[in-house]
């Protein structure tokens, strides 16, 4: 894996004085499905966020998505391992750190995005591949949930293709 992910969360005195209310590190940890490691940073139970919410959201239950609410996540994408084809109702931002990552689409068309690129993912099916034999790469993806696509007026499902 890569380094340990820091991460720093403000917050406020009863007062209302800006504080740091913790910093700390933690690693990616692999998923039961063998192609990433994930470390949840943060989410929010609702869009817009409460800032008077106190929960740490990275304890927060969350899926892929959080419904109603936001994730951001570290995804360490394994040397050759691939996710499965899938849909989300989300507009997701990722952030490729470093490495790079192929994006393909269900009509079999990819791209490949390199570190310092941001993908811009708006409810499509689509799978992620890593085309590196060795070298990891990782991705921020903020997940914020959204309505479906909508074709003929009928919403596009949310789907796992394994």
């Amino acid at each position: 894996m890569l380094t340990p992910i820091r991460r720093v969360v403000t917050g406020h005195t009863k007062e209302g004085t800006a504080i740091f209310s913790s910093d700390e590190s933690f690693e990616t940890v692999v998923i039961p499905t063998g192609d990433a490691a994930m470390a949840t940073i943060w989410t929010t139970a609702m869009v817009p966020a409460d800032c008077n919410d106190e929960t740490d959201g990275r304890n927060r239950e969350a899926g892929t998505t959080l419904k109603g609410g936001s994730v951001i996540r570290v995804v360490d994408m394994l040397p050759n391992a691939s996710s499965p084809m899938h849909r989300t109702n989300s507009i997701d931002y990722g952030i490729v750190i470093s490495g790079k990552i192929e994006l393909e689409l269900d009509n079999g068309v990819f791209k490949i995005v390199e570190a310092g690129g941001i993908i811009v993912q708006r409810g499509t099916i689509h799978k992620w591949r890593n085309p590196s034999s060795t070298d990891v790469c990782r991705i921020v993806f903020v997940l914020v949930e959204a309505k479906p696509y909508l074709v003929n007026g009928e919403p596009l499902e949310e789907c796992m293709i394994h």
